[in-house]
């Protein structure tokens, strides 16, 4: 569980994220969404550690994550996975030595035990006999499989999603999205995940905290929210409908 409390961040001044509380719960695939600017992002980044917070808590269980010293903030990171927008592969690194990147930084595994766990993590995402490929040889999705095989190597307790399914095409993001889900709940981590796609919002949004100007407007998960009340939602989720309506299909 990692829970938010009264969290505000500002820059030069101009306040971004305002008094936000909020808990992500074990086993679910939690969703931030908002338009592009509302401080989703800046959110997700000071909630892993990534941007200093003026005031509030980041509790990860037990610990005031925000109030650690580096090495105590060094033993959570290492439960933590991350998937970047865009997968984020280093270009000049194989499939497995993607993969094994984690477990070079954060274990002493000996190399044999390196490779079981790589083969597992890709075979876990459906990736077999890719090992020796690089990211330039990968289509998009397969790119994202690699991507989430390097961030569950190491077993995680946590894991965070940046726009997962940017750049990838309906059909391949249904895919990532069912993947995390089905990770989420097979490991039972806290899952966070940004995103503005409303497709995966009802595919996987068991809780969803929706930001608006970096505030906290609505919260629920994917049943409620097609009745919610708040006008600032109902126009995020209809710009969204009518966007994807007017989309050209690539044929």
């Amino acid at each position: 569980m990692i829970r938010v409390v009264n969290l505000n961040k500002s820059f030069n001044g101009k306040a971004v994220l305002e008094n936000i509380s909020v808990t992500f719960e074990p086993g679910k695939t939690n969703l931030i969404i908002g338009r592009s600017g509302s401080g989703k992002t800046v959110l997700l980044k000071s909630i892993v550690g990534l941007l200093e917070i003026d005031s509030g808590e980041i509790w990860y269980e037990k610990s005031l994550f925000n109030k650690l010293d580096f090495e105590s903030k060094k033993t959570i990171r290492r439960e933590m996975g991350m998937l970047f927008q865009g997968s984020a592969l280093f270009d000049s690194l194989t499939v497995e030595q993607n993969v094994m990147f984690p477990l070079d930084m954060f274990t002493d595994q000996t190399k044999e035990e390196k490779i079981d766990r790589v083969n597992f993590c890709l075979n876990r995402v459906d990736i077999n006999n890719s090992n020796k490929l690089f990211p330039a040889e990968l289509s998009g999705g397969m790119k994202k499989r690699v991507a989430i095989a390097r961030a569950i190597s190491l077993n995680p307790k946590y894991l965070f999603c940046d726009e997962p399914n940017s750049g990838l095409d309906p059909l391949t993001a249904i895919l990532i999205d069912a993947l995390i889900k089905e990770l989420t709940e097979e490991y039972s981590m806290t899952t966070i995940v940004n995103t503005h796609d409303m497709n995966s919002v009802m595919e996987i949004g068991e809780k969803i905290v929706f930001i608006s100007e970096g505030i906290k407007c609505w919260e629920g998960n994917k049943n409620d929210i097609l009745n919610s009340d708040c006008g600032t939602l109902n126009d995020f989720v209809f710009a969204n409908s009518l966007a994807k309506k007017l989309r050209p299909t690539n044929r």
